[in-house]
This record gives C-alpha cells, sequence and structure tokens, in this order.
C-alpha cells in the first residue's frame, strides 16, 4: 500500500518527452475516456462560467493551456465557447512534440485551435501575456517547490485568471483508478499512471499550503466530484 499522506515523487512513464508511440497514442485515448465518464472537464467549464463577466469586451479570449496533452481539455473548452458564442483564440503548451502531433490531428474543426512547442519555464514562454492559463492535470507532476515559483508567474501572466484542475489525494480516488484501469485492461502507461498520479496529488492542506508560500491569497479552492480540486487565481 502507498503512503498517501505525503505527495509520491515517482515519475509517471508519459514524464519521458522522448516517448513517440502507439501506446502513448492509446493512452491520450484512454485519458479522454475517464475524463470524460468521471466528468474530468467540469472543474475548467464552471471555473469558465464564473469568470465571464471579467472577460475582455471587443476581442476573443486569448487562453493558454499548459500541458496541453492530448488537446482534449481545448476542445471542450471550443465547444463551451461555441454554445456560448464566445469569441477565443486557444493555445495548447506542451514540450512533447509528438503529443503536439496528436493534439494537432484532433482539432481540425476547431481553427481557434493552435499548438505551440515551448518550455513554461523559458522567459519566452512566461512572457506572452494571455486573459486566462488553464493547467488539467498538470501541476501534480510538479514537486512543491517548483510550483511555489511557477504559481506566482502565472498568476502575473493571465489577465484575468489561472484555472487550475487536478487531482485529490485520496485512498479511495487511488483503489479506484487502479481497479478500474485494470478491469477495462488499459494499456501498460495508464495502469501505471493513472493510480501514481493521484498518489502525487494534493489534498486542501497541500494546496493552501501551497498557495500561501507562492504568496497567493486571491483564489478560490473547491473539490469537485470525482476527486478534482478546482483552483481559481485572480
Amino acid at each position: 500500500m502507498p503512503d498517501l499522506s505525503r505527495r509520491a515523487t515517482e515519475e509517471e512513464l508519459m514524464d519521458d518527452l522522448s516517448l513517440a508511440s502507439d501506446a502513448l497514442r492509446r493512452n491520450l485515448d484512454e485519458l479522454e475516456t475517464i475524463n470524460t465518464w468521471l466528468g474530468g472537464y467540469a472543474p475548467v467549464l464552471d471555473a469558465l462560467d464564473r469568470l465571464r463577466p471579467h472577460f475582455p469586451a471587443g476581442r476573443p479570449l486569448r487562453l493558454a493551456d499548459l500541458g496541453s496533452g492530448g488537446g482534449d481539455t481545448l476542445r471542450q473548452i471550443a465547444r463551451w465557447a461555441r454554445r456560448h458564442a464566445i469569441p477565443v483564440e486557444l493555445t495548447g503548451i506542451d514540450a512533447n512534440p509528438f503529443m503536439l502531433e496528436y493534439a494537432a490531428s484532433k482539432v481540425r474543426q476547431y481553427p481557434e485551435i493552435s499548438f505551440r512547442q515551448q518550455d513554461i519555464f523559458s522567459p519566452e514562454f512566461q512572457d506572452q501575456p494571455f486573459d486566462i492559463l488553464t493547467c488539467s492535470l498538470f501541476c501534480h507532476h510538479f514537486s512543491d517547490a517548483a510550483l511555489v515559483e511557477l504559481l506566482p508567474k502565472w498568476q502575473q501572466q493571465a489577465g484575468v485568471a489561472v484555472i487550475i484542475n487536478d487531482l485529490h489525494r485520496h485512498p479511495l480516488a487511488y483503489y479506484s483508478i487502479r481497479w478500474l484501469t485494470r478491469l477495462f485492461r488499459g494499456s501498460y502507461l495508464v495502469q501505471n499512471d493513472a493510480p501514481l498520479s493521484v498518489a502525487r496529488a494534493f489534498t486542501r492542506l497541500n494546496w493552501q499550503q501551497l498557495l500561501q508560500q507562492a504568496g497567493i491569497r486571491q483564489y478560490t479552492l473547491r473539490w469537485r466530484w470525482a476527486f478534482r480540486w478546482q483552483v481559481i487565481i485572480r
């Protein structure tokens, strides 16, 4: 049994930026299915609904999704924006060229979405202004020290808000996803990484301490089904 009293530090297989295979493609498809089944997009879409009064007038909303992976969150945001007749310019930022190629192949019907291969720690990226930065299942890939460094930079970079959607580290979440990925014979990547993602994730106290250490005072922190945290940094 893993020690879920603290964040795990073991790296996920997907953290290997050289990973480029049919197994990774299958894994990205599986993650999209899991997110769809378990309401994994709701924290981001709900946050956008809450932030609508603060969107800029007279131009498209500029939004960047950090660690965009397969681009599934951006596709959900594009559909949401179309339903609400909100003009948007959506950018996926990822360091893995294979993921960017995969994601681009899935957005041919969404001209409002584009992708860039960039290092989020680089000055070149951090100098780019956006209205909203989103991070879905991205923050748990970083150490506490890295997040304390990144969070205030994201807050400064985003003119409206930063939206974080990540996992709640909890025994029920850990064993449920471990059981489900084996029951449905998921790929070796998802069987390894899905429960490990939960073990690397956060409790409410983790988020409160990280935000305090980062000097961030203006935020909301909400628990969302299923075992997700929604953090909105203004």
